[in-house]
């Protein structure tokens, strides 16, 4: 479907889109020069509100005109928003991201009374105390669904377990549940590399708009990214579920096919969840896949625009499970000296490292601190030592209060992408270049930290640290 955005009455903008235009954004910035650095552009439908631009960002935002072929929807167009970020030293990014609405509240105007009462204990007051603060119940229906879309990819492996034992629990489904269980034990779908399973249309489903705005959440891109070559994008923090990089590279909700057109990006996650009944076809059908080195080289082998991997991409979560231990709002702790493997497997397959920092995803969550609890923490890097995985203890918020739950908090988490370091192919990587391939890595991530950091983690309590 073309897609034309008409600006001052001339033509800005005309390409080819194969996704369907929703309310993110489906053009991306292939024409800088069109767009002023300095701010950001909302191109929005006639009548609707572009005042949810962010206190801490010194943006400049104004209304622009659209015109779509094809995609309107009685008589109105979708919105479509570009933004552009600019630091201290002129370096500019290019995100796409759902738009957030704010609610308007009316501001509150004491009025003196005068008057001679004697008025007693205030009913209720000591609920108004409480330290639980309940949500009310005229949240709108927008911010309600934004809640279920989140809670529900929460508890989406539970959940799905859930269901798969009560159907166990009907003897009528025993023919269909019995080889289904030996199937999925000695399948190797997660690893394949084919994608045979991904499903396009359920990862531009608009419900994942919602869960993007929640926090809400953007992806912001420093340069693009040819579709000639295959990328192995690296995303730190971890935190503790990896939302940003759930919304970012297992869905369309921030644009990512927009910011780096011709490029098919696979997040990868452990290898056990393509064991688990129900929960891995759904993460097939989402596009992710096994985070096994056999996986890996697969995804950056077959396919693609050559049938050799060119023009797709995986992601890698660096630090693993053992980076959510130091996944405390306001810090960021890379566990990241020590581990040079996804650089060894860069330079095997010949794939460009994209570092990518999410600002905010330790945010997401409060979690026992380390320093005042050292017991806990000694158990859970037992725990780790002996089984390989974290325990990590936390919370956030819930679904009908604001101080305790398995929720995530609504903050805004940042999710922007480097700029590539190109790798020369070698089957036997050597050491030295491996080392060096990871330092340079290292220093574009503290490049991004600095660049913007004043920016998106502007309530940061200390600065970037790379450990382990």
């Amino acid at each position: 479907m073309a897609t034309a955005i008409v600006q001052n009455g001339g033509p800005l903008l005309t390409r080819e889109n194969h996704l369907p235009l929703k309310s993110y954004a489906s053009v991306a910035a292939e024409n800088d020069d069109s767009v002023s650095s300095h701010g950001a552009e909302i191109f929005t439908g006639e009548g609707e509100d572009t005042s949810n631009a962010s206190p801490h960002r010194n943006l400049h935002t104004r209304p622009k005109s659209v015109e779509t072929n094809g995609s309107l929807k009685d008589g109105k167009t979708e919105k479509v928003v570009v933004e552009r970020y600019v630091d201290k030293e002129g370096e500019h990014l290019v995100s796409l991201g759902p738009v957030q609405e704010l609610e308007e509240k009316k501001p509150f105007t004491a009025r003196r009374r005068n008057s001679e009462l004697l008025s007693g204990r205030k009913a209720g007051a000591r609920w108004e105390r409480s330290h639980i603060r309940f949500a009310p119940l005229s949240v709108p229906i927008k911010r309600r669904l934004q809640t279920l879309l989140v809670l529900a990819h929460t508890l989406s492996i539970a959940g799905l377990l859930a269901a798969f034992f009560f159907l166990c629990s009907i003897p009528l489904f025993w023919p269909i549940l019995l080889p289904y269980i030996i199937f999925i034990l000695f399948s190797n779908a997660g690893e394949s590399g084919t994608l045979r399973h991904r499903s396009n249309f359920l990862r531009s489903l608009p419900i994942w708009s919602l869960f993007a705005s929640y926090y809400p959440a953007r992806l912001h891109r420093s340069e693009p990214l040819p579709p000639t070559r295959k990328y192995i994008f690296g995303y730190h923090p971890h935190g503790i579920i990896s939302h940003g990089a759930f919304a970012a590279f297992a869905t369309e909700a921030l644009g990512f096919s927009q910011l780096f057109p011709g490029i098919t990006n696979t997040l990868l996650t452990l290898d056990s969840n393509f064991r688990v009944p129900f929960y891995r076809d759904y993460a097939l059908a989402m596009g992710l896949a096994s985070v096994s080195r056999e996986s890996c080289e697969n995804l950056l082998s077959k396919g693609g625009q050559n049938g050799e991997g060119m023009g797709r991409a995986i992601t890698i979560v660096v630090g693993g499970a053992a980076e959510s231990l130091d996944a405390q709002p306001g810090l960021l702790k890379l566990v990241l000296r020590k581990r040079k493997g996804f650089v060894k497997l860069a330079i095997r397959t010949g794939a460009d490292l994209v570092p990518t920092l999410a600002f905010g995803e330790n945010d997401l969550y409060d979690q026992v601190d380390p320093e005042q609890h050292p017991f806990i923490h000694k158990g859970q890097l037992v725990v780790k030592k002996l089984f390989g995985f974290t325990v990590p203890l936390f919370h956030a918020r819930g679904v009908f209060n604001y101080d305790y739950g398995m929720m995530p908090y609504r903050r805004p988490v940042n999710v922007v992408v480097g700029k590539p370091i190109k790798v020369q192919y070698a089957s036997e990587p050597k050491e030295a270049y491996v080392n060096e391939i990871h330092e340079r890595y290292i220093q574009e991530l503290e490049r991004i930290w600095g660049a913007w950091k004043d920016e998106f983690a502007w309530d940061r309590k200390s600065e970037l640290e790379i450990v382990e």
